[in-house]
């Protein structure tokens, strides 16, 4: 473990323009600089886990695994090596701008684990292509149809929230607030988006997701989700979806 002392930060552009940056099979561009703790050939398939019809959207992105992103002095600075103290200060990831260019900083040692890591990175991505791309209006529809069907629960804090303050009862009548309803549909493709991805990187178990701010969504209507996100954007070669139901008994 490096004393913080010792450890001078960087500012992003710095680091941005003394690394190379290297473009995926599937059209990512990315690179790591630091030490991430991330093996090459493991970073190469957690980015080749990326849907390659998504790369278009993405283009103008790059992202760059570094140690960890710091933005409390309202500059994004990143730290070559961990430390406690400067673990603290750092963000899971940090957006800047170069140009035409739009980085995103994720902090690989601020994650515990794989998952935790895969998770962050995709999610990332999946909110970029949102903002680039919008959502499907099918897949627009699939979830408005489970809404109104009151399926239980939701993917995430934001889908949730959303949710509710699109479905609203004044006199007796329902009535849609569209402005919260196209967030729901944002927070919902991207949750759905990045659950997908995460599901070609690693074997997980769907309650691993749960947080206690509200109900997670039925599992029968997540699966019908990820299926239409993979008739939307097949698996690169060497990924495989698959949902596995546990039985008990």
């Amino acid at each position: 473990m490096s004393n913080s002392a010792q450890i001078q930060l960087w500012h992003a552009e710095k680091v941005a323009t003394q690394v190379t940056v290297s473009t995926a099979s599937n059209g990512i561009h990315f690179a790591s600089w630091g030490e991430t703790r991330l093996a090459e050939p493991d970073l190469e398939r957690l980015v080749g886990t990326v849907p390659a019809s998504l790369s278009a959207a993405l283009n103008n992105r790059a992202y760059y695994f570094v140690p960890l992103a710091i933005s409390d002095t309202g500059e994004t600075m990143i730290a070559p090596a961990f430390s406690v103290e400067l673990s603290d200060r750092a963000v899971c990831h940090r957006n800047a701008s170069f140009g035409s260019t739009e980085a995103v900083f994720v902090s690989t040692r601020l994650m515990e684990d794989r998952f935790g890591l895969a998770f962050e990175f995709f999610i990332n991505v999946a909110h970029n292509f949102v903002e680039a791309a919008s959502v499907p209006e099918s897949f627009a529809s699939l979830v408005w149809s489970q809404a109104e069907a009151q399926v239980r629960g939701e993917t995430s804090q934001d889908a949730w929230e959303t949710r509710r303050r699109a479905q609203n009862t004044l006199n007796g009548r329902k009535v849609v607030d569209e402005r919260s309803r196209n967030g729901y549909f944002e927070s919902t493709f991207s949750d759905a988006l990045a659950i997908y991805m995460l599901s070609l990187a690693v074997d997980f178990d769907y309650h691993d997701l749960r947080e206690r701010e509200y109900p997670l969504l039925a599992a029968p209507a997540l699966a019908e989700r990820l299926r239409h996100i993979a008739g939307l954007f097949p698996a690169n070669p060497g990924y495989e979806f698959q949902i596995l139901y546990r039985r008990k008994g």
